[in-house]
């Protein structure tokens, strides 16, 4: 239940070890069960501290510092918590839908503060405070994101030292810190709070990863197949690009180029280390992002659950989006009412409501106890036909390796006969029928070559109205009207472009994909030569997905080689023709009863 009062209720000496004076301010106040903004945004403290990270990653012979661009209320007597965002974009790329960067007075003053945090949550008695993750902006050091965000809240709970100017020895304290930390960001910020809550580090207590990665073997590889490595970020300040290749040539070569899991990707694999976590996780996701993929959210939200972890979690059927951008205002109460739950300790019940706001079609939400859903796996087995059927069927298809095409193109036309891919469809769905969760692909297959790479697709073929996704679209399109979250000044007005559903038709929906190397059969740690004409079996993962489809649908497995839309084209191509023994071959789909 919510916690409700008529009139204005002072809980700060609950919360710190000594209650203010009666003639002082009071921490925070609550009015309807939620703090209110009751200090000033345009006379907050606004400062930098760099702090260090007990590392030396750019080889200078001094100890790396992580620039902390701080903005608190002047007025609070008690202390506070703290709203991080942890990224490298600051600088180069910006945040948010309108890509603002940090900026700051001629004296290196912070006076811009990119998104809605700082205008929404400082009159609400937070600190909001935006991390350099190392080698960026004005941090020092090379790309550590999470060791960079752990070294702040280890300032903040006063156990690593921070300095006034770069790298000066003025110290620095956070004596209006209570130590309580939330991390919140998206993207390459998402994962650097779900790899900070994967360390357990003390203080942290909650982390709201939009559109995060969990584990980033993933992100370089498929299942065994080598996607491609980009190299050292390129959001890097002058000086750490030059530094810090020593840096970044080390981590490639450990990170491989032949698609094994090793230990450098068990290091960065989070998923594994849920039983770590100690923060509570509200997390956004959707289903057609084709810069973080879904499997990034489905394995670990999983683990989060078997782990027991207090959570949340925004789906939709957008791309690469911030959930601001999908219902403006209900996202932001919702985030307010977690902050104040976990950063304040308001027994509001937010953690007790519905964990799951889920988007299933355009601008159509409902509210859910659980994901995925309670579901039963249902096997197809495809058949020479080109159907997919309840039993497997007996015959053998073959695709030629053409790696000038993907995916994207594997999907059209799907009645017309092409080399480089086969098409499954199953008998149209009678019923609106949803399918939720990870799927998997189960293949027996055979390469004319010693090495062989593999494609799957999961799509709904059938007219329908959706967020247009298609690269470089993600779904949502701004207005020429603005909307303000919070206070402002001329600097930073905390008001932003309003945003619309971005729609098309389309007769085609990629729903899920997955692609691996066939030598990985029988392990991800160490792939093998394959033995030309010699047939092998492996199962892997397609992406997780939560789609709905509509009765007369057909739902279809689409198998093929390398996918132009995945792999770097300066990789080398196995240019095999792999064939497929449907006996062997097969779909299972988590399917729920219930829409």
């Amino acid at each position: 239940m919510g916690l409700k009062t008529s009139t204005v209720t002072v809980v700060a000496a609950l919360l710190f070890t000594a209650a203010p004076a009666i003639a002082s301010p009071p921490a925070f106040v609550l009015r309807d069960g939620v703090s209110e903004p009751v200090f000033s945004y345009e006379k907050a403290v606004r400062e930098t501290a760099w702090v260090e990270t007990g590392q030396d990653l750019d080889r200078d012979g001094l100890t790396d510092r992580v620039a902390a661009d701080i903005i608190r209320p002047s007025e609070l007597p008690a202390r506070i918590p703290v709203i991080m965002d942890v990224s490298p974009y600051f600088e180069k790329v910006g945040r948010g839908n309108e890509r603002q960067p940090k900026t700051y007075l001629p004296d290196g003053t912070p006076s811009g503060f990119p998104l809605f945090y700082d205008n929404y949550f400082v009159p609400r008695g937070y600190a909001v405070v935006l991390v350099d993750v190392g080698g960026t902006n004005r941090s020092s050091g090379c790309f550590d994101d999470v060791a960079s965000g752990n070294a702040v809240v280890n300032w903040l709970n006063g156990r690593a030292n921070a300095f006034r100017t770069p790298f000066g020895p003025e110290r620095v304290r956070a004596d209006w810190a209570s130590g309580s930390v939330g991390a919140i960001g998206k993207s390459q910020d998402g994962a650097t709070a779900i790899g900070m809550a994967a360390s357990g580090i003390d203080g942290l207590k909650t982390i709201v990863p939009i559109a995060g990665v969990s584990s980033y073997y993933e992100v370089h590889n498929g299942n065994g197949a080598y996607f491609g490595w980009a190299g050292g970020p390129g959001f890097y300040n002058e000086r750490a690009a030059k530094l810090c290749r020593p840096f970044e040539e080390d981590n490639a070569r450990r990170a491989g180029t032949d698609g094994n899991f090793n230990e450098y990707w068990r290091g960065l694999d989070y998923v594994a280390k849920t039983g770590k976590v100690r923060a509570s996780v509200f997390a956004s996701m959707g289903f057609h992002d084709l810069n973080v993929n879904p499997i990034q959210f489905g394995p670990w939200w999983e683990a989060l659950n078997s782990a027991g972890v207090p959570r949340k979690a925004w789906l939709h059927q957008a791309a690469h989006v911030d959930p601001f951008d999908l219902d403006r205002s209900l996202f932001v109460r919702t985030l307010h009412r977690w902050f104040d739950r976990w950063l304040l300790g308001v027994r509001n019940g937010v953690e007790t409501e519905p964990a799951i706001r889920i988007e299933h079609s355009p601008d159509r939400w409902s509210d859910e106890r659980r994901w995925p859903p309670v579901s039963r796996s249902r096997t197809l087995w495809p058949s020479a036909a080109g159907g997919l059927g309840k039993h497997p069927s007996p015959g053998a298809v073959s695709v030629t390796e053409d790696p000038a095409r993907g995916a994207s193109q594997w999907v059209e036309n799907p009645a017309e006969p092409s080399p480089d891919r086969v098409v499954f469809a199953d008998e149209a769905v009678r019923a609106d029928t949803r399918v939720a969760g990870t799927p998997t692909v189960t293949v027996t297959a055979r390469s004319d070559k010693p090495s062989a790479r593999l494609g799957a697709v999961l799509v709904d073929y059938g007219p329908s109205t959706v967020r247009n996704t298609r690269f470089p679209a993600l779904g949502t399109k701004n207005l020429t009207s603005r909307s303000c979250w919070g206070a402002g000044t001329a600097g930073d007005t905390g008001c932003f472009l309003d945003t619309v559903a971005d729609l098309t038709t389309t007769d085609t929906r990629i729903v899920a994909t997955g692609w691996a190397d066939l030598g990985h059969h029988r392990s991800l740690w160490r792939g093998e030569p394959l033995e030309p004409g010699k047939a092998y079996t492996m199962t892997f993962r397609l992406s997780s997905l939560d789609h709905v489809v509509p009765a007369g649908h057909r739902l279809a497995l689409v198998l093929g080689g390398t996918d132009a839309d995945m792999f770097d084209p300066a990789l080398p191509a196995p240019g095999a023709q792999v064939t497929f023994d449907l006996a062997g071959t097969s779909l299972s789909v988590p399917v729920t009863p219930r829409i």
